[in-house]
């Protein structure tokens, strides 16, 4: 097999997640006047995916799959049309229907990456001697599949981004209750007066752990489940997308297209994982 496409075909997007996204996919404009023919939108959506995964610049797309300009420009018009966002949407809903939404523990933490081109909402990384840095918000259920995202510049504090994270859920999130109420766990990075009267309005739960605090639990405590880490190791598993892990998006709309379509792709993994469990 020649090399280039044997590399190709490591990159190329899943046939479950292209069968729903076919039908989010905008109509082409019509073209009275004939032109050129219209390009297979799988193979679009396989540039787009290649460089999602590999974080290349959209020219270095190899030309076996899609032109980079051409992928770049239908990943625009595609983002514009909300594909990514209600591809995500079908992806949880996939889920809870195949596994459940553990909504019962919740967890939400944030994780900050370089931008070294900068762009909008961007901001100087106090942990990267000032670089320009975002910061990714993520809220996930029991099991760490991601439920909702939001991302602002690496300066801005963590707390100040809990409201905007939750009001990004991708799906309709059930009214907590007595008899079902919803926990969300935190770090100690979020312990302050008003992410607690926040969450209260919401109806969560509030679980702020200092570092180090669940573990502790977890051997004083016999049969204690440490909860937290689930949101962690997501965004691990985002990190694993390279154009997430350094982003080189300058338009933040672009960057959270990307964002919505690593949680779409880790979203439908989960529905096969935890019910073969």
């Amino acid at each position: 097999m020649n090399v280039e496409k044997e590399i190709d075909s490591l990159w190329r997007i899943p046939d479950t997640l292209w069968a729903l996204i076919v039908p989010l996919l905008p109509p082409e404009a019509a073209k009275p006047k004939g032109g050129r023919p219209r390009i297979d939108p799988r193979r679009v959506m396989d540039g787009i995916f290649y460089h999602l995964r590999t974080g290349c610049q959209w020219k270095a797309i190899p030309r076996s799959l899609v032109a980079g300009s051409t992928a770049h420009d239908y990943f625009q018009a595609w983002q514009k049309a909300g594909v990514f966002c209600r591809l995500w949407h079908e992806t949880l809903k996939i889920y809870d229907d195949q596994v459940g939404i553990e909504w019962l523990w919740q967890a939400l933490d944030g994780a900050m990456t370089k931008a070294p081109l900068g762009g909008e909402t961007t901001g100087r990384n106090p942990t990267d001697r000032g670089k320009q840095g975002v910061k990714r918000s993520i809220l996930t259920d029991g099991r760490g599949v991601p439920l909702a995202a939001a991302v602002e510049g690496a300066n801005r504090h963590d707390m100040k981004l809990v409201g905007a994270t939750l009001y990004q859920m991708a799906i309709a999130r059930p009214q907590p209750s007595e008899e079902q109420p919803q926990h969300l766990c935190l770090d100690k990075g979020y312990d302050y007066d008003p992410v607690r009267q926040l969450l209260e309005q919401w109806g969560y739960t509030a679980h702020i752990r200092s570092r180090g605090e669940e573990n502790q639990q977890k051997q004083d405590v016999p049969g204690y489940r440490a909860r937290r880490w689930v949101v962690e190791r997501t965004h691990s598993w985002l990190n694993r997308f390279r154009a997430l892990l350094i982003r080189w998006e300058k338009k933040v709309d672009n960057y959270l297209a990307l964002l919505h379509l690593a949680c779409a792709y880790i979203t439908l993994r989960a529905a096969t994982t935890f019910q073969s469990q």
